[in-house]
């Protein structure tokens, strides 16, 4: 199971929110898709790549549509928690992913 940091929760409403001004549709599909690909997750927690702004090992990131999807890979049995979707665009300081 994959579980969702407060700030990851905000940022899906946050992309709900920003594309259903122009369409509610495409708000949901999108929105969909991440949860999805997050999901993944509980069975390949180390899927994604280490995050090279970062420089742990622990925090992980995959990508969906324009998206990082931030997630933290916790031992010994390996837990994830996803803990932000940060735009592929917009640069972020590492306090900004609720760890």
């Amino acid at each position: 199971m994959v579980r969702w940091a407060d700030q990851a929760k905000t940022d899906l409403k946050a992309i709900y929110l920003f594309i259903a001004r122009d369409s509610e549709y495409y708000a949901k599909k999108v929105v969909s898709e991440l949860v999805d690909k997050a999901e993944l997750l509980s069975d390949l927690p180390h899927l994604g790549r280490a995050i090279p702004e970062l420089g742990d090992v622990s925090v992980r990131e995959i990508s969906a549509y324009s998206y990082r999807i931030i997630y933290a890979v916790t031992p010994p049995d390996d837990s994830v928690c996803v803990l932000a979707i940060v735009h592929k665009r917009r640069d972020f300081a590492p306090s900004e992913i609720g760890r």
